[in-house]
């Protein structure tokens, strides 16, 4: 009888154990992010000087100087809501809350590829079509699900 209870308690320390480790490597994580961030932060304020000194690599009216520096900005909030899906998540927040963030950055991330599409990355016509077609395709369906998760997923 006494190595039966022996037994649950050591299965709940190991079971703490992991908990603490999981815990651990959200922390990591978030921190990873925000250093991401960081990062990130910097390499767009180097882009902005060099598009706008003379003789740097583009000119800050060019409309493709314009899109790389946008596709950097969208990036950088990818990486913000990935960080806040990992708090909320970490911090145990409702289901709901966790869930509308990993959809925000899923509807950024599907906003900064239909902004960077160009059909000459893809072979023919039908494949640019068809990977337009799909990038519609998930970001109309990202953004019923965040529309059901705000009009029925909030308890009142």
């Amino acid at each position: 009888m006494a190595t039966d209870e022996s037994r649950l308690l050591s299965s709940d320390r190991l079971i703490d154990l992991s908990g603490r480790i999981v815990r651990g490597i959200e922390v990591a994580a978030a921190y990873l992010l925000v250093g991401l961030f960081a990062v990130g932060v910097v390499d767009i304020f180097i882009e902005i000087v060099d598009l706008a000194l003379p003789g740097g690599q583009g000119s800050i009216t060019q409309p493709q100087s314009i899109i790389g520096l946008l596709d950097s900005v969208l990036l950088l909030f990818i990486i913000v809501e990935l960080y806040q899906t990992v708090v909320a998540y970490s911090q145990e927040e409702e289901k709901l809350e966790v869930v509308t963030t990993a959809l925000y950055a899923g509807v950024i991330a599907m906003v900064r590829k239909a902004i960077l599409f160009q059909t000459s990355d893809y072979g023919s016509e039908t494949q640019a079509l068809t990977a337009a077609g799909s990038y519609m395709l998930i970001l109309v369906g990202l953004g019923v699900v965040l529309f059901v998760a705000y009009r029925y997923g909030r308890e009142d």
